[in-house]
This record gives C-alpha cells, structure tokens and sequence, in this order.
C-alpha cells in the first residue's frame, strides 16, 4: 500500500473513533504506534493526551515543529458512509482526523527520505477546540525540554477551493474572549418601580453602550475587532423588577494592544452606567484565545513550500485574516511560526460543507498536498 492509501486508511480510522479533547487516549496511542513504527523517537503524555515524535537527520542544530490537532467535537455524526464516527455524540466535525493523518503520512516519508538536515518536531495536539491544548503542552515544557526554531500549523477550511492555500504574515486570526457582567439591583414590584432600583434598565444602557467601544475606542484601520452580546437574563416575571441582570458577550480582535483595550473599556462602560443608576456589578472577562500572529519570514517559508507543492496560482500569500480562533496562538507566542489553511472545497462540492456540522466530511482529496506541504517545507527549511 503506497502512502496515498495508507493516508487515507488512517484518516478514515481517526473520523471513525473520535475523542474529546483531554480524552483522546486511542488516537495518541494510534499516532505513537505509527510514529514508532516509523523509527522515529516518541514521546507521550506532553500535556495530557499529547505526543511529540522526535526524527534527526544529519548533524545540524537547526529545527523545525509541524503541530497538528487530534481533538473530536459534541456532534452527532449524521454522514452514513462506512468510517462514521462509532463513538455515541462525538464527531471529527473539524477536520482534525485529516490533520493529523497529514501529519502522520509527512513523518513517514520524511523518516524514509531523510532529506533534510536538522530536527523536526511532530506534535499532535489534545483539546485545541477548548483552547487548553497547546497551553498544556507548553506547560509541561514543549519549548524548553526541546529547541524549537521555528512552528508551523495547519487547518483545512470548506469555502475554498480544494487544495488551496492561504494565509498572511501578522494576524491571521482573531482572538477569542467571553464577558459576563451582573447588573445588581434591589428590584421591586412592577407597579412602583420608583421603590427600588431596577437593572434592566441600567442592562439595556450598556449593551447600547458597548457597541460604541469598537467605533469609538479602537482604531478603524489598525484595531479592527467584534463584540456581540449574545445573552441578556433576568431573575424577575411579568410583575416583578428583578434584582439581577446577567449579560454575556463574545469578543473577536487581531492584535493584544486591541484586546486589552476591549477588556478595560467594557468594565468602564459597565462601571459608569451602574453608578449613574446606584446599582452594583460584576464583572467577568476571560481569554480563551489570542489572536494568531505569523512572522513574516516564516509565513514566507510556508508560501514556498506550498507553492512548490501546488503551484503559484493556488496559493494566496496575503488573505485577509479570518474572525476565528485557534490556540496555536499560545504556540506562536513562543517561537515564530506560520498557520497555513488548506481549501476543503467551494461551492457544492466535495469538502465544501461547513466547519462544525453534522455533515461535515474531511476531504481526501486534499491530504496528498497536505503532506507534501509539510514534507517540502521541512526539506526547505532544514536543506541539505
């Protein structure tokens, strides 16, 4: 069986047996009995579930990381092909079961050429849909148990074309944060509301006001960003002012200096309204993801390889960035690096179904030019 075939066999094996993040158990052992078989030195248990596989060619001190993602979703599969997911609730919906069969098919071919000249890294990620993943790898010392110069990813995306690929230097992708703010209130009866002290008022006041902060706090062409309310709950009924307005939001931004602004001006605005009215708060804000910053001359390596791999004319080297997240971001916080996203497929085709759905499929026809990105860019990156 040649690579095309074995990359697929894998790939189908991984969609069949999803896991979630922090449980995937199976598909660590799958990947380290792959990568054992290869001849490649394995480590497991790297924050969790994650492995990293170590192959060394030559005598040179120069390295390389190649990150891909093992985590499933809380989907119910509803595709009837044959590999469906056999696990009750939990779906390869991502696409991370492609990802790491490309991952898992470079280190193959790598471990059988040997054509470069350093060390390359394969780390398979626990958990990135939750954002702990690769903070639990750093923790546990991926960066300083290991010298690497350089990290790199990669993410299939429905939308565009097959096998193509996309992706800038700077800021990719957006970070990703949550707000909770309790408005806090003494309330009342409905018919006196000038005995108490009433929160929905003071709520409505600032979920108006905090669509002013984007427009008003943050710059038009350097700190483009998105905050959304996404819930407004009370504690009251038909008759009753409550005591307590719960409002929470999701944030999107592409630079830190953005994010910390958001996080300040929120509390401003929640903290001025609510002693306007004499009320009290409080306030939650939590990261969950930083925006996804590439180098420059590593996004530029990234082009190349995939250029070599799939021609010029498939490969956008300055895409706009992109309003979701990934926490390769925390990755890129400690070393320079490149997120590349590969075209699932566009329009009605194959591949073409959205992230995150029920139907959702990885396409195989793109894990060949997956694994060949990696494959070219660790033979150019670390050439003889």
């Amino acid at each position: 069986m040649n690579i095309e075939q074995k990359v697929i066999e894998w790939r189908h094996h991984i969609h069949q047996h999803p896991e979630f993040g922090t449980e995937e158990h199976e598909t660590a052992a799958f990947v380290a009995a792959k990568l054992e078989e290869f001849g490649i030195e394995v480590h497991t248990g790297i924050g969790g579930t994650g492995v990293v596989g170590i192959l060394k060619c030559g005598d040179s001190d120069r390295s390389i990381g190649l990150r891909a993602d093992m985590d499933a979703l809380h989907i119910h599969e509803e595709n009837t092909f044959d590999y469906a997911s056999v696990n009750e609730g939990a779906m390869h919906a991502c696409g991370h079961d492609g990802h790491t069969a490309m991952l898992l098919a470079a280190a193959h071919e790598l471990a059988q050429t040997k054509n470069f000249d350093g060390t390359v890294y394969f780390i398979f990620q626990p958990d990135e849909e939750r954002g702990t993943g690769a903070k639990a790898m750093i923790a546990d010392g991926l960066f300083t148990r290991w010298k690497i110069d350089g990290v790199y990813a990669m993410h299939n995306l429905p939308g565009i074309e097959a096998g193509h690929f996309v992706t800038r230097p700077h800021s990719v992708m957006a970070s990703e944060s949550s707000f909770e703010i309790e408005v806090l209130a003494t309330g009342g009866h409905a018919a006196m509301p000038h005995m108490g002290t009433d929160p929905i008022v003071v709520g409505a006041q600032i979920v108006t006001a905090i669509q002013t902060i984007v427009s008003r706090n943050l710059s038009a062409i350097d700190e483009t960003a998105v905050i959304s309310v996404t819930e407004f709950a009370t504690n009251g009924t038909v008759n009753v002012i409550p005591t307590k307005v719960t409002i929470t939001g999701d944030t999107r931004s592409f630079t830190d200096i953005a994010l910390n602004k958001i996080e300040k001006a929120i509390e401003r605005v929640v903290a001025g309204q609510c002693m306007s009215a004499g009320v009290d708060y409080t306030y939650k804000f939590n990261n969950s993801f930083l925006s996804t910053i590439n180098t420059p001359a590593e996004t530029a390596y990234a082009v190349r390889a995939a250029e070599t791999v799939v021609g010029e004319d498939k490969v956008n080297g300055s895409c706009q960035p992109f309003t979701i997240s990934e926490d390769f971001s925390f990755m890129l916080r400690e070393a320079p690096g490149c997120y590349i996203l590969v075209g699932n497929g566009a329009g009605c085709g194959c591949g073409s179904v959205a992230l995150h759905k029920p139907t959702y499929d990885f396409n195989d026809n793109i894990l060949v030019s997956g694994l060949r990105y990696w494959q070219t860019l660790v033979e150019q990156c670390l050439a003889k």
